[in-house]
C-alpha cells in the first residue's frame, strides 16, 4: 500500500510541477557553473547505496569545501539555493528516486555512507530497515534545527511506527514546516 501511495503521489506531483522544475533547473544552471542536478551517494533500504538527486543549491564541489551539514549563512549556498532550500524545492528531484524505488515520500532522511559511524550497529540496521524518505519525522517536527541526537531518536521512532497513517501525519507536518518555518 505504501509503495503504491508513493508512486501515485510522486507521478502526480511531477506532472503538475514539471514547469516549475524546468524553471528552477534553468535558473540554477545559469546562476553558477556545475549543472542543475546534484547527485550524491546515500544509503537506502537494506544498506544499499544509491544516488540521490537534488537541485544543486550550493557551489560546485561544496562537499570538498565543508562538511555534509549546512548552517545558517553558509557561504557555499548560491543565490537560487537560498530560496530553493528555504522552500525545500531542492528536494523535488527526489520524486524520481521515489519512482525508481530508492526512496519513499516519508522515512528517515538518507545518510551518506560515512555517516554510518555516527550510529550504533543496531541503530544503523534499524534505520536501514525502511526506505529513506524525502521527508521524515525529524524534518516534519524540528526541521533543520534538530540535533544529531534528536534526529536519530525521531528517525528510529518513525521506523517503530511506520505506516500510512504516520506517513500522512508526517506529510501534513512537513507542509506546515515548509510554509511557516523554511530551512537553511
Amino acid at each position: 500500500m505504501k509503495r503504491i501511495f508513493d508512486l501515485v503521489v510522486s507521478v502526480v506531483l511531477l506532472i503538475f510541477l514539471w514547469p516549475i522544475l524546468v524553471i528552477l533547473a534553468i535558473w540554477i544552471a545559469v546562476d553558477s557553473p556545475g549543472g542543475a542536478i546534484y547527485r550524491q551517494k546515500r544509503v537506502g533500504l537494506g544498506g544499499k547505496v544509491f544516488e540521490v538527486y537534488k537541485f544543486r543549491s550550493m557551489v560546485s564541489d561544496a562537499d570538498k569545501i565543508g562538511g555534509y551539514s549546512t548552517t545558517d549563512g553558509d557561504n557555499r549556498i548560491t543565490a537560487p539555493g537560498r530560496l530553493i532550500r528555504k522552500a525545500s524545492l531542492d528536494e523535488l528531484p527526489q520524486l524520481w528516486n521515489v519512482i525508481k524505488g530508492d526512496m519513499s515520500l516519508v522515512g528517515p532522511r538518507p545518510d551518506t555512507p560515512m555517516q554510518e559511524e555516527n550510529y550504533s550497529a543496531e541503530e544503523w540496521a534499524k534505520r536501514c530497515s525502511v526506505r529513506p524518505g524525502i521527508t521524515g519525522l525529524a524534518q516534519a517536527t524540528l526541521r533543520s534545527s534538530a540535533t544529531p541526537e534528536e534526529r536519530t531518536r525521531l528517525d528510529l521512532e518513525y521506523v517503530d511506527g511506520a505506516g500510512i497513517g504516520l506517513d500522512l501525519k508526517v506529510l501534513g507536518l512537513t507542509v506546515r514546516q515548509v510554509l511557516f518555518r523554511g530551512g537553511n
